[in-house]
């Protein structure tokens, strides 16, 4: 899991060529760190999915928010401003990038490779780590992120405002208490019959492949920040209403969020042939190779979490 969160949030979306997969070891503390983190919390103190979801929005706003301050700088992604990008007023923040982080980190940084990790060991929802184990964790997930942080900063010659520092850092603080709240919560199954996890698969697959074609659905024009804006929440919030409601009924089994989890994978591996065909400084069928070596491993590991599922699932 360690190594899986950023290989998946960096490689298999095509952000990094094959070339540069030594820089893994550099991503790992902090995505790895966070996703192990949050699974070992979410198992500790039983939260369940629930928790683990609303941990996965807080990191992300906390990746892209006080240590790498994307969310803050529109230099970051060489823009004059976010104006065009549906901008808060009065916030100098985004919608656009705060929809965008909270969906990457939330789905792909975090719940899959959490997710793909779980059922290679079906039936254990207990920590795997004793509390010297997660202690270290966390030094490293500190330490690598704010390690981070300051080469983003010194990189881009930018620094937050206290103010938005502050703001985002209560945020933060508020989601992680909402999912200890949220997350213990227990709730009588509800009746009725779950799709069949391909289904399930196939539901993940389109609704997360639909918010990728985002910019082929709402190309650009007057207003078209803000109808995308406004979409985000239909698509998503739907879904989520669908799915929660699966998960909620007795018949829903790790099967179906294995293959949840695999739809959402194999949205990645499409779209980091995308995102791979504009890299900097890499050559088109290099970052082209890669990326096919990259989804070729994550279906890989896809079939291999399913094989241990099936194995040590009683029948």
């Amino acid at each position: 899991m360690f190594f899986l969160a950023p290989f998946v949030g960096e490689f298999l979306l095509g952000n990094q060529p094959i070339t540069a997969f030594g820089s893994i070891f550099l991503f790992a503390p902090m995505y790895g760190g966070g996703a192990v983190l949050i699974r070992e919390l979410a198992r500790r103190f039983g939260l369940g999915w629930s928790g683990i979801v609303i941990l996965a929005v807080a990191y992300g706003l906390a990746e892209e928010g006080p240590i790498d301050q994307m969310l803050f700088n529109p230099g970051y992604l060489n823009l004059d401003s976010f104006a065009g990008m549906a901008e808060i007023p009065g916030l100098q923040l985004s919608l656009t990038l705060l929809q965008g982080t909270v969906t990457l980190h939330t789905i792909w940084s975090i719940c899959v490779p959490i997710a793909l990790v779980e059922a290679c060991a079906p039936g254990v929802q207990r920590p795997w780590l004793r509390r010297g184990g997660l202690t270290a964790v966390a030094v490293v997930f500190v330490v690598g992120s704010t390690l981070l942080g300051i080469l983003q900063a010194l990189g881009f010659h930018f620094v937050a405002s206290p103010a938005q520092f502050v703001v985002s850092a209560v945020i933060i603080v508020v989601l992680i208490v909402l999912a200890f709240v949220i997350g213990r919560r227990t709730h009588r199954p509800l009746a009725g019959q779950v799709p069949r996890p391909l289904v399930v698969g196939l539901t993940g697959f389109a609704v997360t492949s639909v918010f990728w074609l985002e910019s082929v659905l709402f190309p650009d024009g007057v207003g078209s920040e803000w109808i995308s804006a406004s979409w985000w929440f239909v698509l998503f919030g739907t879904a989520t209403a669908g799915i929660v409601r699966w998960a909620r009924r007795g018949s829903w089994t790790p099967y179906h969020t294995l293959a949840l989890a695999t739809g959402a994978l194999l949205t990645y591996a499409w779209a980091g042939f995308a995102h791979a065909r504009e890299l900097d400084g890499t050559s088109l069928p290099i970052a082209l190779a890669g990326n096919t070596v990259f989804a070729l491993i994550a279906i890989g590991l896809a079939v291999f979490a399913r094989h241990r599922l099936v194995s040590q699932t009683p029948s």
